[in-house]
């Protein structure tokens, strides 16, 4: 929602002061469809080039960002915590009943509770294959923080070449503003001989290609970057939660230590209070029961 009254702002601002200013949308309406077809229509085509299919299919359903915000929210960073303080108290406790969670997660009654994290398969493979690598007593705490931290770091790599695509597009929109803007000015040279009036109409659209290619870069596909990268961001502390925690188990701290460590380092907007957090780990405590 908060995107789209963004892009509404962009557009009454530029418009509606141009409009003010005694500009007339005439010219600008006449020269638009064959500016675009020029400029939107070479910067897909440098995109397609730049780009394979998975990653143009990436940055199309990364777009749904802006407008969507991130994928999880306060009440997922509080089931992801009752989630692993209930695999952290079975390795605990039975490590032989844990096996079945870790190598079945998708049959897992403790993940069948948290369907949105269970269907992350990214997230849920990070935590199986940590615990699993816990019960094979591979259990340096700092080694294995640094194996998660690689992890997490190439999971993010990959993510963000949406928004580096978003934001090369960005870069060459001006340039490809100039490009039709030049192609203007000759179709302009064409009709020299024209009286004034018609001249001033061809340049006047000649212009809208330079105003198209900036005005598309600064004022559309830039901030799509730009907010992109800010909900993938805040996305990966999701991940690095889950890492908080699993380190803590390592370390042999008890459970409600290691959860605890994982509230500390939620982003301060989406951290649950230690009360209602100690409400929902109890209400696992009971449903284990």
């Amino acid at each position: 929602m908060i995107g789209l009254i963004g892009i509404a702002i962009v557009f009454v601002m530029v418009f509606g002061g141009y409009i003010l200013a005694g500009g007339k949308m005439g010219i600008i309406l006449k020269s638009l469809p064959f500016e675009m077809i020029m400029i939107g229509g070479a910067a897909t085509g440098a995109f397609v080039i730049a780009n394979d299919t998975a990653s143009i299919k990436h940055t199309l359903r990364d777009i749904g960002k802006v407008f969507k915000g991130p994928k999880w929210k306060q009440q997922d960073y509080k089931d992801l915590m009752c989630l692993l303080f209930e695999l952290i108290r079975i390795a605990r406790t039975s490590p032989v009943e844990l096996e079945k969670h870790i190598e079945q997660p998708e049959d897992s009654d403790i993940f069948g509770k948290y369907p949105k994290i269970a269907a992350d398969t990214e997230t849920v493979a990070l935590i199986c294959d940590t615990l699993r690598s816990a019960s094979m007593n591979y259990d340096d705490p700092h080694q294995v923080e640094d194996v998660l931290e690689k992890r997490i770091e190439a999971t993010l790599h990959h993510k963000m070449h949406s928004t580096h695509a978003l934001q090369t597009i960005a870069d060459g929109l001006p340039a490809l503003g100039i490009v039709a803007a030049v192609l203007g000015v000759i179709k302009t040279m064409g009709s020299i001989d024209q009286p004034p009036e018609v001249l001033g109409k061809l340049i006047g659209g000649a212009l809208v290609g330079t105003f198209l290619g900036v005005f598309l870069a600064y004022g559309l596909v830039g901030p799509f970057s730009v907010r992109v990268k800010a909900v993938i961001e805040e996305d990966a502390h999701f991940q690095q939660l889950a890492r908080e925690v699993l380190v803590a188990n390592l370390h042999q701290h008890p459970p409600n230590i290691c959860i605890e460590v994982g509230r500390q380092n939620t982003p301060s907007h989406l951290r649950p209070s230690f009360g209602d957090l100690e409400d929902a780990l109890q209400s696992a405590r009971r449903d284990a029961a």
